[in-house]
């Protein structure tokens, strides 16, 4: 044997083990939701009435973000009509709750009927693409508000219908009622929506947003999933349209104009697309970004700079997140935890 051959075999053999990246466990989404259910609770208590009020808002907004960047994030298809499907929603509960007063029952089939109004969009857009598929949902958003006009004995126009409603107990204040109503139906939703993408489904609906060719040859009906993926988008924003029923015990066409689709796309590429965190990042700035934009508004005493600065506002922090950070607020923990890990 000569001393190479002795070397090499003296040489201690490299840990192919150790070279590769240890996976990170990841939590069961359903601890993350039952330790987001003791939060907010615990939230419920400390916040002052109307606090917990926009904290229920938050939740309300949750559920149609979440199911809006599932969409639009994990299979492609852009949504302009959410909005519409919110309304939808909404009216159901309003009509149904002002005839039974009972609100399981109406919660129920307000999301039945947003389904069906989802199933039928979804067919339709399976076969459109890019900006054709965008005009579609945008002509959903602008028709939708129009019917309340046209039927106006049985939406009241513009004034819109009320909402009756038992109240709650009378140890348990309205507000803090109605935060836990929305973050019950949030977590809830989002619970179902981390367990579907994690599956099957969530690697059909990648697989298509990534290459339809791809995805087909693998055997995925690609119009099946583009339609399942609306109609689970929808059922999202049915549940929120009717959450927000009950939070304003009334609605009207007022309450979802076009503008609140173009909000709801913003506010899920600057929470960071196809992530439930960031869906709950767009929700937050949903409700924080117009607030502020309304006191700035109210102080400059101008109606018309209030009427369009929270579109301004969007604007504004859309481009400043997307140079900073073009994965979305849901993916600035990750890019700090490489930058540390680069520096080690």
């Amino acid at each position: 044997m000569t001393d190479v051959q002795q070397k090499a075999n003296a040489a201690p053999v490299p840990d192919v083990g150790s070279a590769v990246p240890k996976r990170r466990r990841r939590l069961h989404p359903a601890l993350v939701i039952v330790a987001g259910a003791v939060l907010v609770v615990a939230l419920t208590y400390v916040l002052p009435p109307f606090r917990n009020y926009q904290l229920a808002t938050t939740g309300a907004y949750f559920c149609v973000t979440a199911g809006l960047t599932v969409l639009t994030g994990l299979n492609g298809q852009l949504s302009l009509g959410h909005g519409a499907l919110m309304a939808t929603g909404a009216y159901t509960l309003a009509l149904t709750q002002n005839k039974w007063v009972n609100l399981p029952l109406s919660f129920a089939v307000a999301v039945l009927v947003t389904t069906a109004a989802g199933a039928v969009i979804g067919l339709a857009a399976a076969r459109l693409r890019g900006p054709y598929l965008a005009g579609l949902t945008l002509a959903v958003a602008i028709v939708v508000p129009s019917v309340t006009s046209t039927f106006d004995e049985t939406f009241n126009s513009d004034q819109g219908l009320s909402v009756i409603l038992n109240p709650p107990p009378e140890t348990i204040p309205m507000e803090r009622w109605q935060a836990w109503l929305c973050w019950g139906a949030a977590l809830a939703v989002v619970l179902l929506l981390a367990l579907l993408i994690r599956g099957r489904f969530g690697r059909d609906l990648r697989a298509v947003r990534d290459d339809e060719t791809a995805a087909k040859l693998a055997g995925i009906n690609i119009a099946r999933t583009q339609v399942l993926a609306f109609v689970v988008s929808a059922v999202c924003a049915g549940v929120s349209g009717a959450l927000f029923a009950v939070l304003a015990q009334s609605v009207s066409p007022g309450a979802f104009p076009l503008t609140l689709s173009l909000f709801l796309v913003m506010a899920i590429v600057i929470g960071g697309l196809g992530s439930l965190f960031g869906a709950l990042w767009g929700a937050v700035l949903l409700v924080v970004l117009p607030t502020l934009a309304q006191s700035v508004g109210e102080q400059t005493g101008s109606q018309q700079l209030e009427g369009n600065l929270a579109l301004v506002v969007f604007g504004v922090v859309l481009v400043v997140v997307m140079l900073a950070a073009p994965g979305g607020l849901a993916s600035i923990p990750s890019r700090i935890s490489r930058l540390i890990r680069r520096n080690r």
